[in-house]
């Protein structure tokens, strides 16, 4: 149900990556490549446009400042690893699994990160245009200070997510599943389609007049002056 929040409304908060990196070597290869195995491992700048590294696993590794135009990582894992500033266009996650990560002022497009798992994530800052989501599964998630343009959560099943300082443009909520989903502290709440999936999350009292006419047109509400 979709209730109005009080102080605590009784929603269970998002559990936080909590991630200590070792000392970390430097990335001195050229490239990723698939199934490729990084522990310990720090990519400094490093331009991995085109880079094919599907099925890589990263644990406990730092990715910063690093190109990931049009990067293949699908079902790569990133454990205990921290992603800063990362950029580019057509990076392909799919089916990736993430967790205990955080990714910090990023600027990405058109991710792919359809069918992945996220589980203690947290997306602070930076803006992602064109996030595919669909059929993820997102188990405390955290999206803070981000700008979020057109993400497609589409199928995508949501337990303690929260979106607090963040700006939701176009969202796409068509056939998700939400369970213990925080929106009040959501800067910017645009829902372009799935506004009767909200099932399972919490809305303010603001919110709830903004989602209005939605709502109405969802049961068929026709509202004149």
């Amino acid at each position: 149900m979709v209730r109005g929040g009080g102080s605590g409304g009784g929603i269970a908060a998002a559990r936080r990556p909590e991630v200590r990196l070792p000392p970390l070597v430097e990335f001195d290869g050229d490239g990723l490549e698939p199934d490729g195995d990084y522990d310990g491992v720090r990519f400094g700048s490093v331009d991995l446009a085109d880079a094919s590294g599907r099925g890589a696993r990263f644990m406990d590794c730092a990715l910063e400042a690093c190109a990931l135009d049009r990067a293949a990582l699908g079902r790569a894992r990133f454990i205990d690893s921290v992603l800063t500033g990362v950029r580019g266009v057509g990076t392909d996650l799919a089916s990736a699994s993430l967790r205990d990560v955080e990714v910090v002022d990023a600027r990405l497009g058109g991710v792919q990160l359809h069918g992945a798992v996220l589980e203690r994530v947290l997306v602070r800052g930076g803006k992602i245009d064109y996030l595919n989501l669909r059929e993820a599964r997102l188990t405390d998630v955290v999206f803070e200070g981000c700008v979020l343009a057109e993400p497609d959560f589409g199928g995508a099943r949501l337990k303690r997510v929260e979106f607090r300082d963040c700006v939701l443009r176009r969202a796409d909520f068509s056939a998700a599943r939400m369970e213990a989903v925080d929106l009040r502290a959501a800067a910017e709440l645009d829902i372009a389609r799935g506004v009767e999936r909200l099932a399972g999350a919490v809305i303010s009292p603001l919110q709830l007049m903004e989602l209005a006419p939605a709502f109405a047109a969802q049961i068929g509400v026709r509202v004149e002056a």
